[in-house]
């Protein structure tokens, strides 16, 4: 595969992480117009740091899917697009909308920082020795500008709300646990605010009372889209 993109490419950038497929690589290109087009790095795609790059392509380990992912969507400045292939179920989940029996915290993550379009599917006999699942392609294309919040805060609130998915807001915000952290954080948030809190103050009459005054109590994550949770 990277042979054919350097064929139809000024530059390619190759991240492999077993050093005699590098190895492979640069003999496969040597003494050709190739060779000069070919930036290699060995390691970890997660652990190293990426340059500019205006498209991405990929044909990944499946266990890193998700990290990568959200590797490139925070990276820095913006690429114009990634083609990646992707285990099938993965690929769906990436792609679902609300109400879909795949749809969960990775579709909503994913696509409130791009578009995501299922290309193509890929079957397993396509790969020699085959594979014991179906793959498919996928193309992301980053939303610049990105949505103005913050991402931490943002999946903080996904990650609580899709624990449970098929559960009501209000369900999933009653575990004690999901209580407990709330009202350290927002304990923090009031000193670096010079807020003052009631000495009767309750995180669980708060959080019920900002679910009932906009209507979230009886809402369920697997039904939200990305305009519900910015509400």
């Amino acid at each position: 595969m990277t042979v054919k993109l350097l064929d139809r490419s000024k530059k390619v950038v190759a991240c492999e992480l077993d050093p005699r497929l590098a190895a492979e690589l640069q003999k496969r290109v040597q003494g050709t117009p190739a060779q000069t087009k070919l930036q290699l790095m060995i390691g970890d795609v997660l652990k190293s740091d990426l340059p500019f790059f205006d498209v991405c392509v990929a044909n990944l380990p499946y266990q890193i899917s998700s990290p990568f992912v959200f590797k490139l969507l925070l990276h820095r400045p913006f690429f114009r697009c990634a083609l990646l292939m992707f285990q099938r179920e993965f690929a769906q989940r990436l792609v679902a909308k609300p109400g879909d029996k795949l749809y969960c915290r990775l579709s909503i993550n994913t696509q409130l920082l791009a578009r995501v379009d299922h290309i193509m599917k890929v079957g397993k006999n396509n790969f020699r020795p085959p594979p014991k699942v179906e793959s498919s392609v996928v193309r992301i294309e980053p939303r610049n500008p990105p949505p103005p919040i913050n991402f931490q805060e943002w999946d903080g609130l996904v990650r609580i709300a899709f624990t449970r998915k098929n559960k009501t807001l209000a369900a999933a915000f009653k575990h004690g646990s999901v209580l407990e952290m709330l009202e350290k954080n927002y304990r923090i948030h009031c000193s670096v605010k010079n807020i003052e809190l009631d000495t009767d103050f309750s995180i669980k009459d708060k959080v019920e009372e900002i679910l009932e005054t906009n209507e979230f109590s009886r809402l369920r994550a697997r039904t939200m889209d990305i305009d519900d949770f910015l509400r």
